[in-house]
């Protein structure tokens, strides 16, 4: 991890949950982390426990204008970005059939659409200054196997195999370019979340069975620590012992 001391990382989502375990690893290791999210308040409280290392930036991934602006800031300020987190993501239980338009939109918006745009952002940012880089979506198992997991998501499911295949692409294009850049996708399985805390009072789930958000923080470490011969593609992360995070509806 030494090669990555005092880089700049973007983490989406950082200011709770997944994204915030992961700006603080990231931190541990003296990597500069530019932690967005559309809430100050919580990312100065972030900031206020991270440290020097922590970088707070308000911006609202869904509006491309703020991606610009902020990616514009942190290459005025910090030269550019070396490391991309896509985390953020938001979920709705509700039926694609019962949505409303724009509920499908900002879906789509925030868990496939801004990831990319980000993604265009950051590799530009690397091949404009010919460093190494990494990029690194947080997708999910809905992401692979959606049809096993009997149990209505809306677009989330969507958007997620969206996000895999955003992975994939991205690589194709990485070759051709022939940039010094890797990119994984990481698939979580059940992971304690303030985001499936209704998900998982609703199937009666124990905490203890499912991921903790430090697991998947070690996990983007492990990726990010491989040898400059190696790529991580993709890696699914299970509870131990629970064999698939594959849920089922409960029985009436």
């Amino acid at each position: 991890m030494n090669c990555w001391s005092e880089k700049i990382a973007v983490v989406t989502g950082a200011s709770q949950g997944i994204g915030l375990a992961i700006s603080k690893e990231l931190a541990r290791y003296k990597i500069k982390v530019i932690g967005l999210a559309r809430g100050m308040v919580k990312l100065m409280e972030v900031a206020a426990t991270i440290g020097q290392y922590f970088v707070p930036l308000e911006c609202d991934i869904m509006e491309e204008d703020e991606i610009l602006s902020t990616f514009k800031l942190i290459e005025e300020n910090f030269g550019g970005v070396d490391i991309l987190v896509n985390n953020a993501a938001t979920c709705s239980l509700a039926h694609i059939m019962e949505s409303e338009e724009d509920e499908i939109e900002d879906i789509v918006k925030t868990n496939l659409i801004a990831p990319a745009i980000l993604a265009r952002k950051a590799l530009n940012s690397m091949r404009k200054r010919g460093t190494r880089g990494h990029i690194i979506n947080i997708s999910g198992t809905p992401g692979l196997y959606f049809e096993a997991e009997n149990i209505p998501m809306g677009m989330y499911g969507p958007t997620k195999y969206g996000l895999r295949v955003l992975g994939t692409v991205l690589r194709h294009e990485i070759a051709i370019s022939k940039l010094n850049v890797k990119v994984t996708t990481i698939n979580p399985g059940l992971v304690r979340s303030t985001m499936f805390t209704e998900l998982y009072n609703f199937l009666k789930i124990p905490l203890n069975d499912i991921l903790k958000d430090t697991d998947i923080a070690e996990t983007v470490i492990c990726v990010l620590a491989t040898p400059d011969t190696v790529e991580i593609s993709e890696i699914t992360v299970l509870p131990q012992g629970m064999g698939s995070s594959v849920v089922t509806l409960p029985a009436d």
